[in-house]
């Protein structure tokens, strides 16, 4: 097999064996045994190369063998152009050359060897860091430490390095910082953090410490008072502490913690007689410690029987509207978390009627309560026990109907202001020193099978609701006059044509009635009649327009007041006014409609004075009559000269507020009004009454806002002080107010709507409402509305009439 070899060999050194013989032969063979080429060998293989994206990798090779060794590198099996030395180095990398095998195959003329492969991985460019979260400044208390933290994002790893006041802080590595126990010393220094990477670093915003000196614990240096109460009163307890701030509450009951009560003071819910002799304490915390305060204890007593009483409209013949006897309401409890609707008394009609409130009366085979009367238009007249409401409570003490035998209540006569019924329309009125028990009196309107109208007074007994005096009595009347539905030369009362809307008025042992018509249905008149209390017997009757027609006394459901001397105020609505005068100022005819009227009580009732606008003919032929409104007489007031006024208020759908001189009312002129101050433009048109606290007029107009009126020296303020922030849709509402004596006032207000709102704003300030019966969740408390209501205050509760209930708000249980 060598043969071939060898002769090639031998051709390839025959010229030198020519000249060298046999011996030169043998020489030359030996030497070229020696020579021999040896294949490459590797010894130190491509390692695997990690670069970031644009940067360039390098492989490298180490091989043995006879020179010259040659070499070709691959990336993924194919040979690279130019890449022919024992290493390569690629060009910048790209995110796509990841994971690229690489190796070299080295070759001489001996042979060849291809190298292990080698892996590129090719990671994605640096990202330099970013503080997301800089540090913050940071407080502590002397021996406090301080913790600074900062939030960066960048490609990892992030190293850190704090500083303070500029100087890197030893060991302060890590993305937080916190420091050794501070020192007053220490107080104002900046802390911020250098955040670094291969691609960059940032500095972070600087971070002040404030040290302050070291926490005291609480010390109490006013304890909780022992608290006395009454059953349904809310009692509050006090703590006055110091030490360093902030300072926690919390309150306990007979050694409990109660939820939520977390301040320095805590009021307790409406008290129940079972929480009598409750322990109240209270511990007082903060970061150095605690302190618990000593035992405060509750003593709640039983409820005592009312002293309240509420016995005609608006709590008074003033017809001011305030209850200033009111100690349980305030304007710290009447909210909608502690206050609400407890319930109603249900009952068969409409309580247009306000209803009224006695005190301690004597029940037969019940015993003694306080009483709640209510009238309705479906000619019943209840008696509730007033402690007795939850939920819808039906059960009354007496029921008495005042129907005549074979009657019904009136139909509405056509007419829409009182529908669909009419009954009882008119606020009664209670006299507890008449009959062996006291009587309430009331009016009301009937009619029989053959459709004949009746009115009739009546008085029933407080405690059985019995007919007294050998009542009722059928109201009838003439009064000398050519007017409307007049004979023979006197006017008649026709019953049908009527109704006694505004309430009743009692002065001294009489009863007085006036009466307003069914729309403006004619034929009317102005009718004002009185009884004796005692007999029910008729003692007078005025006719206002006797020789005219109309003149409606509707006053919204109001009632006529009285002044300390007897004389009657109210107002006449749109009717005959006579222009032509006698001499002594009055109309010539006797027809005074559309009139702010002064009478005199006594028998005979007689027009003593009264105020007209000089636009009287112009408003009342334009149903812009002043009749819309009802009467306020005011306290006795002093003014600028220190002379002592005796004033009443009034207005009507012509959106002026009347003060009138009851001295001296004005009369009428027909180029100028002569009253004593008249104000315009500052509310809208009235078919309510206003009402009075501490030198204070209320107005509630229609489309109005609720507005105060300051009084000073004996003037009404040409602009309101305060006024609330809802608008009230017609009729507008007529306030009340509660108080006691002149502290803890609250206004109360019906708005008229879908549903009935009751609002209680502080009195002193309008803007500020402490409640609606909108607030509370779920409608718990909503009721249903009715025209021309006002809301009645007594002994903590709010009674306000419905289509069917007298709804009753308090303090919750």
């Amino acid at each position: 097999m060598r043969r071939p070899i060898l002769a090639i060999q031998v051709s390839a050194i025959l010229v030198p064996l020519t000249f060298a013989g046999c011996a030169g032969l043998t020489s030359s063979n030996s030497s070229n045994a020696g020579n021999k080429a040896v294949a490459p060998t590797i010894a130190a293989q491509p390692a695997n190369q990690i670069v970031t994206a644009g940067q360039s990798a390098t492989f490298s090779v180490m091989a043995s063998g006879t020179a010259p060794l040659s070499y070709q590198w691959l990336k993924n099996s194919s040979n690279i152009g130019g890449a022919t030395a024992a290493s390569y180095t690629t060009p910048a990398t790209i995110a796509g050359d990841s994971g690229a095998k690489f190796d070299v195959v080295v070759s001489n003329s001996a042979g060849s060897i291809t190298s292990t492969m080698a892996t590129l991985t090719v990671s994605a460019a640096a990202v330099a860091p970013t503080i997301t979260t800089q540090p913050a400044n940071q407080s502590v208390n002397v021996g406090q430490s301080a913790t600074f933290s900062v939030t960066a994002t960048g490609t990892a790893p992030l190293s850190y390095q704090w500083q303070k006041n500029s100087t890197n802080i030893s060991g302060a590595t890590t993305s937080s910082y916190s420091t050794p126990a501070t020192i007053s010393g220490d107080n104002g220094a900046k802390f911020d953090v250098i955040v670094s990477n291969s691609a960059g670093t940032q500095t972070s915003t600087m971070a002040t410490l404030t040290v302050t000196a070291a926490a005291v614990a609480p010390t109490i240096t006013t304890q909780p008072a022992n608290q006395t109460v009454n059953v349904g009163q809310t009692a509050t307890f006090s703590v006055t502490a110091t030490g360093t701030a902030s300072l926690s509450y919390q309150w306990q009951k007979n050694s409990a913690n109660i939820g939520g009560a977390t301040a320095a003071s805590y009021t307790a819910p409406a008290t129940a007689i079972t929480d009598n002799g409750a322990k109240f304490d209270v511990i007082v915390s903060n970061t150095a410690g605690s302190q618990t305060s000593t035992i405060a204890t509750l003593t709640v007593n039983a409820a005592n029987i009312s002293t309240i009483n509420v016995v005609t409209y608006h709590y008074d013949n003033l017809r001011t509207g305030q209850n200033l006897n009111e100690t349980i309401l305030t304007p710290a409890n009447v909210n909608s978390t502690t206050f609400g609707k407890l319930g109603a008394f249900t009952v068969d009609g409409l309580v247009d009627a306000q209803p009224l409130y006695l005190s301690a009366v004597a029940i037969p085979s019940v015993g003694t309560k306080n009483v709640l009367y209510v009238a309705t238009e479906h000619d019943s007249v209840y008696a509730f026990d007033v402690d007795s409401v939850n939920g819808n409570t039906s059960t009354f003490l007496w029921k008495a109907s005042v129907l005549g035998s074979g009657e019904t209540s009136s139909d509405n006569r056509g007419c829409g202001q009182v529908t669909p019924e009419i009954g009882v329309t008119s606020t009664p009125v209670i006299d507890r020193s008449r009959g062996t028990h006291g009587a309430i009196y009331v009016v009301a309107m009937s009619k029989d099978a053959n459709g004949n109208y009746f009115h009739r007074l009546h008085a029933l007994d407080l405690t059985t609701g019995a007919e007294l005096f050998g009542g009722p009595t059928l109201v009838q009347a003439t009064y000398p006059g050519t007017g409307d539905n007049s004979s023979g030369g006197n006017v008649i009362f026709d019953a049908k044509q009527y109704k006694e809307r505004p309430g009743l008025l009692e002065i001294g042992t009489t009863i007085y009635t006036t009466w307003s018509s069914h729309c403006d249905a004619g034929p009317y008149t102005s009718w004002v009649m009185s009884y004796d209390a005692n007999t029910l017997a008729q003692t007078s009757v005025l006719n206002l327009v006797p020789n005219g027609s109309e003149g409606g006394i509707w006053m919204a459901g109001t009632a006529p007041a009285a002044d300390a001397s007897g004389n009657i105020f109210f107002m006449v609505g749109n009717g005959d006014f006579d222009t032509t005068l006698n001499a002594s100022g009055f109309p010539s005819q006797g027809d005074c409609g559309q009139c702010y009227v002064k009478l005199a009580s006594s028998a005979p009732i007689t027009l003593l004075d009264y105020f007209t606008p000089s636009n009287t003919v112009s408003e009342s032929n334009s149903d812009t009559d002043f009749g819309s409104g009802g009467p306020l007489l005011l306290p006795d007031l002093v003014d600028a000269n220190g002379n002592t006024r005796h004033l009443a208020v009034g207005s009507g759908k012509d959106a002026i507020i009347y003060v009138v001189d009851r001295d001296n009312m004005g009369k009428f002129n027909s180029t100028t009004d002569n009253i004593y101050q008249q104000i315009s433009g500052q509310i809208g048109g009235v078919w309510s009454k206003p009402s009075y606290f501490n030198n204070t007029v209320y107005y509630g107009a229609v489309g109005d806002h609720l507005k105060a009126f300051p009084i000073t020296a004996a003037k009404l303020a040409a602009t309101p002080a305060t006024q609330s922030s809802t608008s009230f849709a017609y009729p507008g509402t007529t306030p009340s107010i509660s108080a006691n004596g002149t502290s803890n006032a609250i206004v109360w207000a019906v708005e008229n709507g879908s549903t009935g709102v009751l609002h209680a704003y502080n009195a002193t300030n309008l803007t500020s409402e402490l409640y609606n019966s909108n607030q509370a969740a779920n409608n718990r408390d909503q009721f249903s509305d009715n025209k021309y209501v006002t809301p009645m205050v007594a002994n903590g509760k709010v009674y306000v009439g419905t289509p069917n209930s007298v709804v009753v708000f308090g303090l919750l249980p």
